[in-house]
């Protein structure tokens, strides 16, 4: 095998896709990873990088592009890391995910059982009920934008094609009163200026529609004068809200919230359930997809009248009141306070009693509902993209419920835990992808487990 080396040039053809969404071709026997290449097609590439673990390239010429190669309609693509896969068909982006799924579970899991099946999205732009934007001083003035991949820079934008166009029109009204009122943006390195990020989230099913400036230091004197520039340019807003956020680092939201004008909570609905939502509170930014896969975790959790489910990493009680409309009761956990607090307001706020909501992390949860004698008859947990600790896997299995339907937003993590069930004696049944995030490499899958 020879060694490879920076600046070398080869012709190749992509064989299969990375986790990330490049496609992988193989040079001296080598995996190199070669961004925004489709399978199938023959590269020029020069090599830019070699590692002991990696080796990756540029593209230098497309001999031959695949028939499932479009043109984006983006002109920030490749710029600003938002989008992965504006270079393929819908078609062939369902496919590389389902392929994700399936490899991370052959490969990490060990499983033989395939994922046959993933619902795509009738939308694949403008369909994010929430945007964030980085705002930062580019050319001498405030600019609002993305960060370039892998980095703190800017690249300025005027339009997304994933976002809301209100989430738009809200951060350039921000801006533009920045630049007109002399308001810098906030800088990291050094810790002055004003405003870190425009926040904007809106409701799918109703009108509300609230934005968030995020702020290193309150505006002062020209807080009025804000709230009027935004009401003026933003007519559909029905809440105005000022996040105080004086950490050091990369956190969004944090710290003191203010509510400047109008409400601070939207409300939405989803599967029929209406949710209050607050500035902080999870809610899936995809609505009609959501719904989807909430509605094939019920199916897997297979709740009857008087059964027993838990609900673990329960946010603000989006399964778990889902699951309530058919389960006998519901016990929904999480360690955030807040959106336990959401949780029972939105059990109330749509007359649902059969549900009970506790703050505690899932093993914690487990371990106590345990210990009060309680035995469900399927648990469902959709934990962040880390996955579930050993403890909770440990604990959910102790409680030996018949069905554990496990909802992930990463296939590596998700394949990881599967196994670990499997020592447990449970046995991967059933998979589903679901596509939450067009033209972005990301991907859902909720699968049950059942116990042997």
């Amino acid at each position: 095998m020879k060694e490879l080396k920076k600046n070398q040039i080869f012709s190749v053809e992509i064989e299969s896709y990375s986790s990330d969404g490049y496609g992988v071709c193989r040079v001296e026997g080598r995996a190199v990873f070669v961004p925004r290449a489709i399978v199938g097609e023959q590269w020029r590439i020069r090599i830019v990088k070699v590692t002991s673990a990696a080796v990756f390239a540029r593209g230098e010429e497309l001999l031959s592009p695949s028939p499932r190669r479009v043109e984006s309609s983006c002109p920030y693509f490749g710029k600003c890391g938002g989008c992965d896969l504006c270079h393929m068909c819908y078609e062939e982006e369902l496919n590389f995910k389902l392929g994700r799924v399936n490899d991370a579970l052959a490969h990490i899991g060990k499983q033989s059982v395939r994922a046959s099946e993933i619902l795509g999205s009738e939308k694949t732009e403008r369909y994010r009920n929430k945007a964030v934007f980085a705002v930062a001083q580019s050319e001498g003035s405030a600019a609002y934008g993305f960060f370039r991949e892998r980095s703190h820079q800017l690249i300025p934008i005027d339009k997304c094609l994933l976002q809301d166009e209100l989430s738009e029109k809200v951060a350039a009204s921000v801006v533009k009163f920045m630049n007109k009122n002399a308001i810098p943006a906030y800088d990291e390195e050094s810790g002055r200026g004003v405003v870190r990020h425009v926040f904007c989230r809106r409701a799918l099913n109703t009108g509300d529609a609230v934005a968030c400036v995020v702020a290193a230091r309150g505006f002062g004197s020209a807080t009025c004068s804000l709230v009027e520039a935004l009401r003026q340019s933003c007519p559909e807003l029905s809440g105005i809200v000022l996040n105080i956020n004086k950490s050091r680092g990369n956190t969004v939201l944090a710290g003191d919230f203010y509510t400047l004008w109008g409400r601070a909570d939207i409300t939405d609905s989803l599967c029929g359930v209406r949710f209050n939502i607050s500035p902080l509170s999870f809610f899936q930014i995809n609505p009609p997809q959501a719904e989807k896969l909430y509605a094939r975790a019920v199916e897997y959790a297979a709740p009857a009248e008087d059964s027993l489910v838990f609900d673990l990493y329960c946010g603000a009680g989006t399964i778990s009141l889902c699951l309530a409309q058919r389960a006998g009761r519901v016990i929904g956990a999480e360690i955030v306070p807040e959106a336990i607090e959401n949780a029972k307001k939105n059990a109330e706020m749509n007359g649902i009693s059969n549900t009970e909501f506790i703050c505690a992390d899932a093993g914690q949860a487990a371990a106590e509902l345990a210990a009060r004698g309680l035995k469900p008859s399927a648990v469902v947990v959709d934990p962040p993209r880390k996955g579930m600790s050993e403890d909770a896997v440990a604990a959910v299995a102790a409680m030996a419920p018949e069905r554990i339907v496990y909802v992930s937003c990463n296939p590596a993590t998700l394949a990881r835990d599967i196994l670990r069930f499997n020592s447990r004696g449970y046995t991967l049944e059933e998979i589903t992808a679901v596509d939450m995030f067009p033209r972005t490499c990301h991907v859902e899958t909720v699968v049950l487990l059942s116990r042997a």
